[in-house]
């Protein structure tokens, strides 16, 4: 299955890591210190204030959806695999 992550842009959902509120990560220290260092691997999918991370193998993405909606689609696409 595929997880719709915003602008029109999916992935495997078996390539996703973690799904983290964008806000939230601002706060940690650990979490801001790895995205800089992973800075060249990731991708904004919106033009405004982005309101989710999500991690996956290869990438980073910055995407306009909330992560309780990615959350949702994220369930739904474990439940269709199982």
């Amino acid at each position: 299955m595929y997880i719709h992550l915003g602008d029109n842009f999916v992935v495997p959902s078996k390539e996703v890591v973690m799904i983290l509120d964008r806000q939230s990560s601002q706060a940690s220290t650990i979490v801001s210190e790895f995205f800089n260092k992973q800075e060249s691997k990731i991708v904004q999918l919106t033009n405004g204030e982005a309101k989710s991370v999500i991690v996956t193998m290869d990438k980073i993405y910055f995407s306009p959806l909330s992560s309780n909606t990615l959350k949702k689609r994220a369930q739904v696409a474990f439940d269709i695999d199982n």
